[in-house]
């Protein structure tokens, strides 16, 4: 369970508001889909909600544990894939995959028979051996997601995580996505790809400034604007400047780009030394 509790972002001193004031409950066993457009606050608020960034006010909690005053056994009920999958790009594959074993404590006779399952599902076998800095962007985000599914944790958290993915990766991770939440866990995941989020989300988010502007699933947004049209036309409308959801005042919206990059938690084992 992800709880959000009036949660709030600035920089600048307060001049800018990347995320206002913010109020949310993710269930266990529930996949919930973020919609919003380029510099809405998404990556900001699931970057606080991994522990990379602090929030100015409010509190966020991973399955009961305060990520501020818990840090460490936050990060350890969840797996976090951000908007970027270069990283650690030294590694071999093999050797990315024991790192993040090693992070989350997953005993060597898990692990093993769970790399070789990942490495088969994701067409990944024959790579493991090279350097994830030779493998394509599609390839680097299937290793990403594999570090992801490696510990299964009580949490999930994807940022964009269908970007760059071939068909079958992309049907594989959505099978995970709903194994994961059907077992009584939870999955929080951003796109943009709207008829991805209509297919797999059990509620759905919209934000926009900073702003949650609907939380519901999406029969719910379809009664609400009276519509039988596409989950894409009810976001257009709701995240359009003249829609009366989305009239942020005039200085306080977020500035673009609101990615954070990713960090160790602390605690965490180094990453294996490259020879």
């Amino acid at each position: 369970m992800i709880k959000i509790n009036h949660v709030s972002k600035s920089y600048d001193g307060g001049a800018t508001l990347a995320v206002r004031d913010l109020t949310l409950e993710i269930a266990s066993g529930e996949i919930f889909g973020l919609l919003g457009p380029n510099g809405a606050g998404k990556s900001t608020l699931l970057n606080m909600l991994a522990g990379v960034l602090s929030p100015t006010s409010g509190t966020i909690e991973l399955d009961g544990v305060n990520v501020a005053e818990d840090p460490l056994a936050a990060k350890r009920n969840l797996c976090y894939v951000g908007d970027s999958p270069d990283h650690l790009l030294r590694l071999k594959g093999h050797e990315f995959l024991r790192f993040i074993a090693d992070v989350y404590e997953v005993p060597n006779d898990v692990r093993s028979a769970r790399i070789a399952e990942l490495a088969r599902e994701y067409g990944m076998e024959g790579e493991l051996d090279n350097q994830i800095q030779s493998y394509s962007h599609g390839m680097r985000q299937k290793m990403m997601i594999m570090g992801a599914l490696l510990p299964d944790p009580p949490v999930w958290i994807l940022d964009e995580p269908m970007t760059g993915l071939d068909p079958k990766a992309s049907w594989l991770l959505k099978q995970s996505m709903r194994r994961h939440a059907d077992a009584g866990k939870t999955v929080l995941f951003s796109t943009h790809v709207l008829d991805v989020a209509e297919k797999v989300v059990d509620r759905v988010g919209v934000i926009a400034h900073g702003e949650l502007l609907f939380v519901g699933t999406v029969d719910e947004m379809r009664e609400h604007f009276k519509s039988n049209g596409s989950l894409e036309e009810m976001f257009l409308e709701l995240t359009s400047e003249n829609s009366p959801f989305a009239d942020a005042a005039e200085g306080q919206r977020p500035a673009e780009g609101d990615g954070a990059a990713a960090a160790r938690p602390a605690g965490a084992p180094e990453p294996p030394e490259v020879r």
